[in-house]
């Protein structure tokens, strides 16, 4: 099967229900219950399967036609996130001057958030001037940001070497980031926004999960693991790596270290969530409602701080879950309605214009390809 049907047919198991998972833990977490629920692993996980399935996308087109088409690429790039993007905007824009949410927007905060840049934006004037509810963008920035030039460095390395020489050349990126976050917050005394909201502190985040499609892939490389025992074992092995890293809770470690430690703790677990969705522990990954709101997790994750806003404006003095309630459901209104008008037709566009390449079986990925 080639072109647009391989694309159409190509589906991996368990990552909308990793979706779904990290949009509700960052919702949960801005909703009120950010003592117990660690919003910014949400992010983490975002970043490393954004990375994961984009690499995975761009080694199938490899293998298939022998190039990358950047120019394709690109405009995928452009078709899936920004409508959303600044549809979501318009409506904030819209309810936060009808509600008078702040009086402290400027045209600078604003030019940040359409052109790609709010992360550096908030550093600089420490979030005091960013128009309100647009708290998360910041992520959206450090993937634009990214995905700008991971493309051509993807296929300038890959021509070079292996599959595992192209991982290894990742990961000793990914030590140079951690490198770089330690030199700022144990020499250079960096607040932890500098290493929290940066692209170049952050976008290891995405690599871990780079890696692991070029590298060990799930849906295209062949079972690493000689034994049941063995998978169970690197599944602990995760679950130790990500638990130490919300254990620790000294601040230094947490702007440095964390981030590579759950990088490496989430491969495991990404890595037998998309080979083995039947295990009970991955089966809720896989259900109807997960798929649901896995599919609406984009515009999800950028309208949520509007509606848990307009929620505790409208809803003064009530308790938090009611409210928190209120606002999920308004989010997942919102976010369907996006999808559905906006989000699919776009899709259907997208597939017209472009295609896609066929699945790769594991059976016939050969030694020494990407």
């Amino acid at each position: 099967m080639t072109g647009r049907a391989g694309m159409q047919s190509f589906h991996l198991p368990s990552l909308d229900g990793v979706r779904a998972f990290a949009a509700l833990t960052v919702f949960l977490s801005h909703a009120g219950a950010g003592r117990f629920i660690p919003g910014a692993f949400g992010v983490t996980v975002f970043f490393f399967l954004s990375g994961y399935l984009i690499t995975t996308l761009m080694r199938r087109e490899i293998e298939e036609s022998g190039r990358l088409d950047f120019r394709a690429f690109y405009q995928r790039r452009a078709y899936r996130i920004l409508p959303p993007l600044y549809l979501v905007l318009a409506v904030i824009f819209v309810v936060t001057e009808i509600m008078h949410f702040s009086d402290y927007t400027t045209t600078g905060g604003v030019l940040s958030l359409l052109l790609q840049y709010s992360n550096y934006y908030l550093l600089d004037h420490h979030g005091s001037e960013l128009l309100p509810t647009t708290g998360t963008y910041w992520s959206l920035a450090v993937e634009e940001h990214f995905y700008l030039v991971f493309p051509l460095l993807f296929v300038w390395i890959a021509r070079r070497g292996s599959g595992a020489r192209t991982a290894a050349v990742f990961f000793f990126i990914c030590l140079a980031v951690l490198l770089w976050r330690c030199v700022l917050i144990y020499f250079l005394n960096a607040p932890s926004d500098r290493t929290y909201l940066a692209t170049d502190t952050r976008f290891d985040s995405i690599l871990f999960g780079c890696i692991m499609g070029v590298w060990m892939n799930p849906a295209l490389d062949r079972d690493p693991f000689p034994s049941k025992a063995a998978k169970l074992l690197a599944l602990a092995v995760g679950v130790a790596l990500l638990a130490a890293s919300f254990m620790v809770r000294d601040e230094d470690f947490r702007d440095t270290w964390r981030y590579s430690m759950q990088g490496l703790g989430l491969f495991p677990l990404f890595w037998l969530a998309v080979r083995h969705p039947e295990w009970p522990i991955f089966r809720p990954l896989n259900t109807r409602t997960a798929r649901f709101l896995g599919a609406i997790s984009y515009t999800f994750y950028l309208s949520h701080l509007l509606w848990i806003s307009v929620s505790r404006r409208t809803l003064p003095g009530q308790p938090e879950l009611l409210r928190g309630t209120i606002a999920l459901i308004l989010t997942i209104a919102f976010s369907y309605l996006v999808y559905r008008t906006v989000e699919q037709p776009l899709a259907r566009m997208r597939k017209r214009l472009h295609g896609g390449v066929a699945p790769v079986a594991p059976s016939i990925v050969k030694k020494g390809q990407v």
